[in-house]
C-alpha cells in the first residue's frame, strides 16, 4: 500500500496528538540503539517528504517513483507527503519518524537542517536527504553527480551557441545546483574558455510565471542555450526557449518531447533507481551515516536522454566520447580553490 498523508490531514493529525507526543517525549528515555531496517520479520516502512507535487513530471515524480520502486522490490509499506513547505519540513519528518517508519526520504537539499534536527530525536529512524550535503549516525545524503552531466552538457552548449552566452536557471541556490552550474561552466569553458554563462535562481521550482520571466530576460541578454533545473515550471522554459529560437537541456527526466526543436539532450537522473538502491542497503543494515554519491559510472542512474536532431553526429559522439573518458576517471573532477572559494575543478590524465 502507498499512502498518501495531505497537507490538510497531517495538520489536523499534528493537532490532536500534539500533548500525547509531548509527553512521550518527557517520559522516554535516551536510546542508543543502531537504527533499524526492518529485519526479523518486522514490516519494512519508507516514507518521503516531497517539496512539490508527484505530478511535476520531474524532481517530485521521480522521487515518489523511488519509493514505490522500493515497494515493489522490497515489499515495503510506503507513504508520502506532498507540497512539504519550508515551515513544515521538521513537523512531517517528526511525524514519519513518530508512526515509526524505518527509512525517511527528505527530497530536497533544502531538508538538511531539518533533517539533522529530527533525526537527533528520533535513533531508531534512519533519515536520506536526496540532493543532500550533510551526514550523521542515523542521517545520510543521496546525491547524483550533477557535475558530471552538466559538464558534458557545457561541452555540447557551447558547440552549438552562436551568441557564445549560455545560461543556468533554477529554483535555488544550494549546493548541488551549485555543483550543476559549476560543471556547466567547466564543460563550456573546456571547449571556448572565454564563453560567458549568467545564472538566475527564481526562488521557486514550480512558478511557471517567474521561470517564463527569468527565461525571457535570460534570452534578452543574449543566452542562446539554457540549462535548466526545474520542476512543474521546467516545460515552460523549454518551449519559451523553443518560441524564441534558441537552445536549452531538460533535466531530471528526458524532456525531448516537450520542445523537440529547443532541447538538446537531457541530463536524465534515474533517482528512482537510487533511492531504491538505498532502501536496499537500508533492509539489509548496511546503509551508513554517509554522502552516497552516484555519477557516470552507474548508466542506469545518469545518462544522456535523446539527441535533438540539431546537434550534429560530431558534436554528440564527442559528447560520448568525453563521458566515457569520466568513467574511465581519465578526467575527474578534484576539490580546489578559485578567486578564493573553494569549489571543484577539472583534473585529466
Amino acid at each position: 500500500m502507498t499512502l498518501n498523508i495531505s497537507r490538510r490531514k497531517f495538520v489536523l493529525y499534528g493537532w490532536a496528538t500534539f500533548a500525547t507526543s509531548i509527553l512521550l517525549k518527557a517520559c522516554s528515555t535516551n536510546q542508543t540503539t543502531t537504527p533499524t531496517a526492518g529485519s526479523g520479520g518486522e514490516e519494512f516502512k519508507i516514507a518521503i517528504a516531497l517539496p512539490g507535487v508527484i505530478s511535476d513530471q520531474t524532481w517530485n515524480q521521480s522521487g515518489y517513483e523511488g519509493v514505490n520502486l522500493a515497494k515493489q522490490k522490497l515489499g515495503a509499506n510506503v507513504a508520502y507527503v506532498e507540497q512539504v513547505a519550508q515551515a513544515d519540513q521538521t513537523e512531517v519528518l517528526t511525524d514519519f519518524a513518530r508512526k515509526g517508519y524505518n527509512l525517511v526520504f527528505a527530497h530536497g537539499g533544502q531538508f538538511d537542517a531539518a533533517m539533522e534536527q529530527v533525526a537527533a530525536q528520533f535513533p531508531n529512524t534512519f533519515f536520506v536527504c536526496v540532493n543532500g550535503n550533510t551526514k550523521g549516525e542515523n542521517f545520510a545524503s543521496l546525491r547524483i553527480d550533477h557535475l558530471q552531466g552538466s559538464y558534458l552538457c557545457g561541452i555540447i552548449g557551447a558547440a552549438m551557441t552562436k551568441s557564445n552566452k549560455l545560461a543556468y536557471i533554477a529554483g535555488q541556490a544550494f549546493p548541488a545546483t551549485q555543483e550543476e552550474l559549476r560543471g556547466f561552466e567547466l564543460g563550456a569553458k573546456s571547449v571556448k574558455p572565454n564563453i560567458q554563462i549568467a545564472s538566475t535562481f527564481t526562488g521557486d521550482w514550480n512558478d511557471v510565471a517567474k521561470a517564463k520571466e527569468a527565461t525571457l530576460a535570460l534570452i534578452a541578454s543574449g543566452a542562446d542555450v539554457i540549462y535548466q533545473w526545474l520542476d512543474s515550471a521546467s516545460p515552460v522554459v523549454l518551449q519559451a526557449a523553443s518560441d524564441k529560437g534558441v537552445y536549452a537541456f531538460g533535466n531530471t527526466k528526458d524532456q525531448l518531447e516537450i520542445a523537440p526543436k529547443a532541447v538538446l539532450t537531457s541530463a536524465v537522473k534515474r533517482l528512482d533507481i537510487a533511492i531504491a538502491y538505498l532502501a536496499e542497503l537500508a533492509k539489509q543494515k548496511k546503509i551508513k551515516g554517509q554522502i552516497y554519491s552516484i555519477g557516470l559510472e552507474r548508466e542506469d542512474i545518469l545518462s544522456f536522454g535523446q539527441f535533438g536532431t540539431a546537434v550534429p553526429e560530431a558534436v554528440k559522439q564527442n559528447a560520448l566520447k568525453v563521458k566515457q573518458e569520466i568513467v574511465d576517471k581519465k578526467i575527474t573532477f578534484e576539490n580546489c580553490q578559485e578567486a578564493g572559494k573553494d569549489t571543484r575543478c577539472v583534473k585529466k590524465v
